[in-house]
């Protein structure tokens, strides 16, 4: 038996005008963020545009919009990372080698255990107290100071050498 079409077709969904206004001041920003946990750049965007969507849809329930959409960048970056890990586990053929710049300093950041690496980026580059840095990662203060201090312990070997 054939349905009948609705009465109304679906409408688009409404932006509040604050978030409009957050995805101006902090998309770039944001991006960034990202990008540093993906190291592409491509991802990155999508990660933050997903994050403004969900926040879209959880907009009335969002008390601090910002941290929101910093965790579900984070969070989003994070789950990237674990279907990379999969991807790794089974790779595909190898793809064409792409050339680029040489970053010492970034190689060796991305040498660092995910969670160094995120203790890093978060404090140096997003420049969050560890307390928000914590909070992020969903572990207490004293880990986030403790992977800080190894993290950096680590760089400096890899810059001695």
């Amino acid at each position: 038996m054939p349905t009948a079409p609705p009465d109304d077709p679906p409408t688009a969904p409404v932006w509040d005008d604050a978030l409009v206004a957050l995805y101006r001041e902090q998309y770039v920003a944001l991006a960034r963020l990202a990008y540093l946990f993906t190291d592409d750049a491509g991802r990155a965007e999508e990660v933050v545009q997903d994050a403004f969507v969900r926040a879209q849809r959880a907009w009335a329930g969002v008390r601090e919009p910002l941290p929101y959409l910093r965790a579900a960048v984070v969070n989003g970056c994070r789950s990237l990372g674990r279907r990379d890990r999969v991807a790794r586990a089974h790779p595909p053929a190898p793809p064409d080698p792409a050339t680029q710049e040489p970053d010492e300093l970034w190689d060796a950041i991305a040498r660092l255990p995910e969670r160094q690496r995120a203790v890093v980026v978060l404090r140096y580059y997003a420049d969050l107290p560890h307390g928000d840095i914590a909070a992020l990662l969903d572990c207490p203060p004293a880990t986030v100071r403790t992977a800080l201090r190894r993290a950096l312990a680590r760089l400096r070997e890899e810059i001695e050498r």
